[in-house]
């Protein structure tokens, strides 16, 4: 199994080169040149055993220059009950809003409560075991752009694993008080964290920007370090991810839900379009389903781009109560655009190269066409988000955050739309309790709400019983250790004085 850059497929590497880089050298992003082909046989198969097994077999297809035996030390150290809370750390929950029936597929049982858990609490080992093949002399510096929940992902994963060093950039007003508290506590000898004066996009560009720097790679590499990403254009990160969707579908069979060979809908609400692109991965992969919903907020660039094939970044930026979705520059779109026209790259890097410099690309007919047979495009503003979140609960019994509300609002507004009941699962990406203060003034109904964070934790608590997840609770004493900020043009000078590079 080999991989070629999105926007120059003469450049080939192998699946732990793809790792450890996490970007090419030309600014391209790493894809499979062939995708496993999984019969309903394999998928049988797939449901007969647990989620380590799982993801045993899937990472095994796709990283043939690991032995078995190192996929199944990365994955047995990922997923432990200990981590997740239980043996299967994406369950599904069963739940009806209305007459509509809600699979929700529970993403947010890792360490720092959100979906992110899924892939970076793997993505260290992999990282660490394609870095002894291919720069074994090399320290890893891991740079990380987030709009909330990656951030704290990264960090917990690769606190204190040896050989790396992990910095976190994220918008100084563009994360929720908890995000931005998981942050600046985080304990480590190997961790950094600096908040950008920008949205989500400036720290994302900021760090695209540093990876292709040749003058700043040969800086370090006179250093011994090299550049990696934990953010989900490392191949690394994404792929683990497609992991889930075959256990969904699995659990549904199992479950009774479905039958073998049935095909679901799935609803993702995204941003930077990586976690639905792993269940369009899953789906080239055999994995039936019918339709990709994808859910956006305010900042809704891919609704309009699944529904015009005109990308335009030139908008207005929405600072949401979903902060984790406010992105107007959806990475890995690229990863699937380069799939949709048959890979090719001159294609895709010309619309990449427009989107740098104009803000904007449309893409030829054939290939919208071939999106929308698939895709469906549809976004929920911010009162549409609370009112989502508050019938779910007072009426139906179930509490969300608000990135998973919108999922559930577009969803609901698909089925009005088109009727179509087909066995839907919706990825539910997050905790409530990471967005306490937006949740709680959803269902409070009306009281005066308390201004600390963490009294809004205990009063959300109060008010809907569900249980505080253990690593958000203990961050109320913990003091912050980080309160670096800059502007992104001056990202590159801070990660030569944390490295001590002159």
């Amino acid at each position: 199994m080999k991989y070629n850059s999105t926007t120059d497929k003469s450049i080939v590497v192998s699946a732990s080169q793809a790792i450890a880089q996490g970007i090419s050298g030309d600014g391209g992003l790493f894809v499979p040149q062939e995708i496993p082909q999984y019969s309903l046989s394999d998928i049988e198969k797939l449901a007969s055993i647990d989620y380590v097994g799982r993801a045993r077999k899937i990472l095994a297809d796709y990283l043939d220059d690991f032995t078995a035996e190192e996929i199944d030390e990365c994955v047995t150290k990922a997923y432990t009950a200990e981590k997740f809370g239980s043996d299967n750390p994406a369950p599904l929950s069963y739940q009806k809003y209305g007459d509509i029936d809600m699979n929700i597929l529970e993403l947010w049982h890792g360490p720092t409560s959100a979906f992110k858990d899924m892939a970076l609490q793997i993505l260290p080992h992999l990282l660490t075991k394609s870095l002894k093949k291919t720069s074994p002399d090399k320290e890893a510096v891991i740079l990380v752009a987030t709009s909330g929940d990656t951030g704290k992902a990264a960090l917990e994963g690769f606190k204190d694993v040896d050989g790396t060093r992990i910095m976190v950039f994220y918008p100084v007003d563009g994360v929720s008080p908890m995000q931005k508290r998981q942050m600046t506590t985080q304990l480590g000898n190997n961790v950094n964290v600096c908040a950008i004066r920008g949205n989500f996009d400036d720290a994302q560009t900021g760090v695209k920007k540093i990876f292709t720097d040749k003058n700043l790679i040969e800086k370090l590499e006179a250093k011994n370090f090299i550049f990696s990403s934990a953010n989900s254009i490392n191949w690394g990160r994404l792929l683990p991810q497609i992991v889930y969707y075959f256990s969904a579908y699995a659990e549904l069979v199992n479950d009774g839900k479905i039958k073998l060979g049935d095909k679901i809908n799935v609803v993702v609400p995204t941003g930077n379009f990586g976690n639905i692109l792993a269940s369009y991965y899953a789906f080239r992969m055999g994995l039936p389903i019918n339709k990709f919903i994808c859910a956006s907020n305010s900042n809704n660039v891919l609704t309009d781009f699944i529904k015009t094939g005109t990308y335009d970044k030139n908008r207005s930026f929405y600072a949401t109560i979903s902060p984790s979705m406010d992105i107007l520059v959806s990475s890995n779109l690229e990863r699937f655009l380069y799939h949709m026209t048959d890979a090719n790259d001159s294609k895709v890097k010309e619309w990449m190269t427009k989107l740098k410099t104009d803000g904007v690309y449309s893409v030829d007919a054939d290939v919208k066409d071939k999106i929308t047979s698939i895709f469906v495009g549809g976004y929920c503003d911010e009162d549409k988000t609370k009112a989502t979140i508050d019938e779910f609960f007072n009426k139906y019994g179930y509490i969300c955050d608000t990135h998973t509300a919108v999922a559930v609002s577009v969803y609901k507004d698909y089925v009005g739309q088109t009727g179509d009941k087909t066995v839907t699962v919706i990825d539910s990406t997050a905790s409530p309790y990471k967005f306490s203060g937006s949740v709680l003034s959803a269902v409070s109904g009306g009281q005066k709400l308390p201004e600390d964070e963490f009294e809004m934790v205990e009063m959300l608590n109060r008010l809907t019983n569900a249980p505080v997840p253990a690593p958000l609770a203990v961050l109320k004493n913990m003091k912050a250790r980080f309160d670096n900020v800059c502007d992104a043009d001056e990202m590159p000078k801070f990660v030569l004085s944390a490295l001590g590079v002159e």
